[in-house]
């Protein structure tokens, strides 16, 4: 394995979406397929969802130096409309580094986009990183992240976490 290759994610509304990537967050459209209807068992034995359900449209994007986004619009008979929290099984975030974690959250703001709380320095292994999160339109949970002079853990690490700055 080589290392990520995309993260892919469920939206209500890939318009929706597509601006919020686009226009508020930075991202470049690559590629759109679909729709893609139901056919037998397929979608259950390929997607783990109903056979029923139809997948409207997938869009690609790439976000920077980083991994790229799968965007999925469903339509699905009983689906869950609020995303999972972060204590939730499944629950998860998509961090995005950047280099001024001030400058950015000001950018987000001026966007209207609802940040949680205010930055937060971490400590221990990761002391030097400063972090907050941020929602998408649809609830999805975001991270802005930065630590330009590094985190502790690297000063002794035999192998270091994938790094933005590289």
């Amino acid at each position: 394995m080589r290392g990520t290759d995309h993260i892919g994610f469920t939206v209500p509304n890939i318009d929706e979406a597509h601006e919020f990537l686009v226009n508020v967050l930075g991202c470049t459209e690559i590629y759109r397929l679909g729709p893609f209807l139901p056919r037998g068992s397929w979608m259950s034995e390929h997607l783990n969802v109903d056979d029923s359900t139809t997948m409207r449209q997938i869009r690609f994007y790439r976000l920077g130096n980083g991994s790229n986004f799968e965007v999925f619009e469903y339509e699905a008979e009983g689906a869950a409309e609020q995303p999972p929290r972060n204590s939730d099984v499944g629950g998860h975030h998509l961090g995005i580094y950047v280099d001024d974690l001030d400058a950015a959250v000001d950018y987000l703001r001026s966007h209207n986009v609802r940040i949680l709380g205010e930055p937060t320095a971490s400590n221990g292994a990761s002391k030097g990183q400063r972090w907050v999160y941020f929602l998408a339109p649809w609830g999805m949970q975001f991270e802005l992240v930065s630590f330009p002079g590094g985190k502790a853990y690297e000063a002794e690490a035999p192998v270091r976490l994938w790094d933005a700055r590289d």
